[in-house]
């Protein structure tokens, strides 16, 4: 069994050509992007697109990001494309409201919702959890989450980026069906990042989001990239950096309860240490809810979302035009 390895660099800058020479650091103990991506590879760029209603809160991965990775991407042979599944409105409706129309023009990038034809998940505890079959089918995944505190999750990283792969509103029924267990909830967040199974995942904490979030919280200046082939060696790592006990994270634990996580004092580190980016006032939520939705949440979450998607984003799309 190869040794997982977590790379994490200081950056400090979106600034394209910074960027682009930050990214090559980072992914140079893996072989760079090469070492993920072949000529002809149908790539799935996998952001964090929640949602359009906060641009500039640091809600989303940013889009100055995505261009780097996409042109990394283009340059290694690959055909990358944007998929997401965000609670509310569309993908390329929430892309565009925190500006991702430039590089979705430039490159050329497709951006799909994640729907179509779902994936049956060989799970025994969930094999009733159905993923998106564009996201199952790509070739490679690249998944490229935000640094985040969560009002339900304590934090959102890695594999918690991954449930965007549930297509739908299939999202708020799996609250309603595990969320009632933080256990059984972090326990098939994990299950879904094992079976899209992301080839490399790169965390954007250049600038990651404190206090209420996903959404309601404030940016927070890190400095931090990481990145690693073993997304929850990653997500282990990152909390540590932020000082928050493992245990307390539903996804972090769930993954060190079902054996897929490695020991902290496993991982190899080429550049830097959790020890040396300690973070000691990382602000978490004020205040936890609960997890699970009842069936009057579904029902408003689910109208919600179709208002935005099919009636908000196309009248703002005609007032632009």
């Amino acid at each position: 069994m190869q040794t997982p390895t977590v790379s994490f660099i200081r950056a400090n800058s979106y600034e394209p050509d910074v960027l682009r020479d930050s990214l090559e650091t980072l992914l140079e103990p893996f072989g760079g992007m090469t070492g993920f991506v072949k000529p002809g590879n149908r790539v799935l760029l996998k952001p964090n697109l929640l949602t359009g209603a906060r641009p500039g809160k640091e809600c989303t991965t940013r889009s100055q990001l995505v261009y780097v990775v996409a042109q990394m991407v283009i340059e290694a042979g690959g055909k990358p494309f944007l998929g997401d599944s965000p609670a509310f409105g569309s993908a390329r409706g929430v892309a565009v409201a925190n500006g991702y129309q430039q590089i979705l023009e430039e490159l050329n990038l497709p951006i799909i919702d994640f729907h179509g034809v779902r994936y049956q998940t060989v799970s025994q505890e969930f094999n009733h959890l159905l993923l998106s079959k564009e996201a199952m089918e790509a070739d490679v995944v690249i998944n490229l989450p935000k640094v985040k505190s969560h009002v339900q999750l304590v934090l959102t990283l890695g594999v918690k980026n991954l449930f965007g792969c549930v297509p739908g509103k299939m999202k708020a029924w799996w609250h309603m069906e595990a969320g009632k267990d933080a256990n059984r909830f972090g326990e098939m967040l994990v299950e879904t990042a094992r079976a899209i199974n992301p080839n490399l995942t790169i965390l954007d904490g250049i600038i990651g989001h404190e206090g209420n979030g996903p959404s309601g919280g404030e940016p927070r200046s890190l400095g931090i990239l990481g990145a690693s082939p073993d997304v929850f060696a990653l997500d282990r790592a990152m909390v540590e950096i932020l000082n928050v006990p493992a245990t307390e994270v539903p996804t972090v634990a769930a993954s060190m309860r079902l054996g897929v996580c490695p020991n902290l004092n496993a991982i190899h580190y080429p550049y830097l240490s959790p020890e040396s980016l300690r973070i000691n006032d990382w602000r978490l939520p004020d205040k936890f809810v609960p997890i699970d939705f009842g069936m009057p949440r579904v029902i408003k979450s689910t109208f919600k979302h179709l208002y935005i998607k099919f009636i908000k984003e196309p009248l703002s799309a005609y007032v632009r035009g």
